[in-house]
């Protein structure tokens, strides 16, 4: 079993030999593989809802032996096991990994340094659902009385991605009369727009009194967050003393009644106004991209409910469960994971792609991107090695069937070898019909089309047959033999969103422990947020912190304050 000093160099191993030996040697054919009902059967696993198709990938009988033996000689259900019991795994930063505590019934138990996690846990969740119960009611009122009927979530990361994501998801549960919206730049557009939206000219004031804000940020000092809960502030205090001239000079009463906090620093979410009583809570063994099944999800559990949110935590639930006790040889995630080492490190791929035929999906392409990349983007071990292997890939996705229309032409006939995981549905959350047409079976018509045209692809000679010109037969071939994996639930509920969620959480973690890497840390993010509070001042003009930039950073300010002050 690996220890946190020692990950184990997989390029030592036997299966990363025999890996190796088997790339050099493997010619594939998948309309010969798909040919074969049997490996089509073997191939198609599920886990929790979700029916996962695998026999569109480049692998054999053989490959997927290799890649579990390598599973086994790095360690991985060890690995796993430490995970799910607490362990400090996070080595740079000395925490345990428990997102899955988030998510853990209520008659569970699990200790961390002799506390109840679970406790903790719940005891937070009681106190989302009963908040959320009053603003969903119509009990929790803004400052001149009225309810609340738009909820602005204030974030960053994973504070933003995952709650934004999963709300445009989920409208289709959203209670009627209730709308999200979400500022995460700092790029002041963020802002002004999304309250633009909610201060007609005519109305001056009206949406305020019935907007509430949510502040997401664990020690309450994110310089982007921060910035925008301060031009949120203004905006709210600007519109409900415009609505009501009995609101007074005092701040505190109207920013206790419009702002509500997820976050650990109580002396600062005091400080800002926010009552101490409505900041809701997360611990350090939850690392932000991981975190919309926590209080960071408050904005999803007031859009959906209490109950809907309880589904979206027991679909993450069922797929750590499978995770934890499916054997290797059916263990989606793992196989999942396993898959993408294959295509990284032996085949070439440098970027993965994952395609939803379902639009509420719009946003889950950037939700994978932070968390496979932040996760993973890393150049050394967690014993501070470097790495004997390329790590991670770009993650990136458009909905089907835009995404037809946009970048599947490099899919199917680029130079490059793209993964690509096809994401649907089999109930609508909208069915509708275009005269006789289903238009949601054109939908899933072009999600199987597109996944059978990347592994059979199109040979010279059945382009021929087709009558077309010689000339340009060479580019209509399609070389086929381009991996796919075809992910199918029964609809797009919260227990299947969750389940899609857990699902990458664990392909990324079996990835990092094959590569010996600590994906719970992100210092990579640390050295631009120092540089970007040092240069500040000299960006608004203060010569001494100017004259301490590089040449080139030194002639963009310059640009930029003759610019603006033109």
């Amino acid at each position: 079993m690996p220890t946190a000093a020692s990950p184990i160099d997989p390029t030592t191993t036997d299966a990363w030999r025999r890996l190796t030996e088997l790339a050099a040697a493997y010619e594939p054919d998948l309309r010969r593989a798909l040919a074969d009902e049997e490996w089509v059967r073997r191939s198609t696993l599920t886990a929790g809802d979700l029916r996962v198709d695998l026999s569109k990938n480049l692998v054999t009988p053989e490959i997927w032996k290799a890649l579990r033996d390598l599973a086994a000689e790095v360690g991985l259900e060890a690995r796993r096991d430490a995970m799910l019991a607490g362990e400090r795994i996070n080595v740079t930063e000395d925490r345990a990994v428990l997102h899955t505590a988030l998510r853990l019934p209520r008659d569970a138990s699990l200790e961390l340094d002799g506390q109840d996690v679970v406790g903790d846990v719940h005891e937070v969740l009681d106190r989302v659902y009963a908040f959320a119960e009053d603003v969903r009611s119509g009990t929790w009122r803004g400052f001149t009385g009225r309810p609340i009927r738009t909820v602005v979530n204030i974030g960053i990361g994973g504070s933003d991605l995952g709650p934004v994501m999963a709300y445009e998801a989920l409208k289709a549960y959203v209670q009627d009369g209730l709308e999200c919206r979400f500022i995460s730049n700092i790029d002041p557009t963020d802002a002004a727009e999304t309250l633009a939206g909610l201060d007609a000219e005519t109305l001056a004031g009206l949406d305020a009194e019935t907007t509430l804000f949510i502040v997401a940020s664990k020690t309450f000092g994110t310089l982007e967050t921060l910035t925008n809960a301060r031009l949120c502030r203004s905006w709210l205090l600007d519109g409900i003393r415009a609505a009501d001239a009995d609101a007074g000079r005092e701040d505190g009463p109207i920013v206790a009644r419009h702002f509500v906090a997820v976050s650990t620093a109580l002396d600062k979410v005091a400080e800002f106004g926010i009552d101490p009583a409505n900041a809701f809570g997360f611990w350090d063994w939850v690392g932000g991209r991981y975190s919309v099944d926590s209080a960071i999800g408050t904005s999803l559990a007031v859009a959906i409910g209490p109950k809907r949110f309880q589904e979206f935590l027991a679909g993450f639930h069922a797929i750590d469960e499978h995770f934890r006790s499916a054997p290797l040889e059916a263990n989606v995630p793992a196989l999942m994971g396993l898959l993408n080492v294959w295509y990284t490190n032996f085949l070439g791929a440098s970027s993965h792609a994952v395609l939803p035929y379902a639009q509420s999906l719009h946003r889950f392409a950037a939700y994978l991107q932070q968390l496979t990349m932040e996760s993973n983007g890393k150049s050394v071990r967690w014993d501070g090695t470097p790495v004997a292997t390329d790590t991670g890939e770009v993650f990136w996705g458009e909905p089907g069937t835009n995404g037809q229309h946009a970048f599947y032409q490099l899919i199917h006939q680029g130079t490059r070898l793209i993964p690509a995981d096809f994401i649907a549905f089999a109930t609508p959350a909208h069915p509708l019909r275009d005269g006789d047409t289903d238009v949601h079976e054109l939908l899933l018509a072009n999600f199987l089309a597109q996944t059978k045209a990347l592994a059979f692809g199109k040979t010279p000679d059945e382009v021929r047959a087709e009558g077309t010109d010689e000339a340009i037969v060479p580019a209509r071939v399609f070389p086929g033999n381009r991996p796919t994996t075809s992910i199918m639930a029964p609809a797009l509920t919260p227990t299947a969103l969750g389940q899609l969620i857990a699902l990458y959480e664990h392909i990324t973690f079996t990835q990092g422990i094959v590569w010996g890497i600590d994906s719970f840390d992100q210092w990579g993010v640390e050295l631009g947020k120092q540089l970007a509070m040092q240069i500040a001042p000299a960006v608004a003009g203060e010569a001494g912190a100017l004259a301490q930039q590089d040449a080139s950073t030194r002639a963009m300010i310059d640009y930029y304050r003759e610019q603006r002050t033109r």
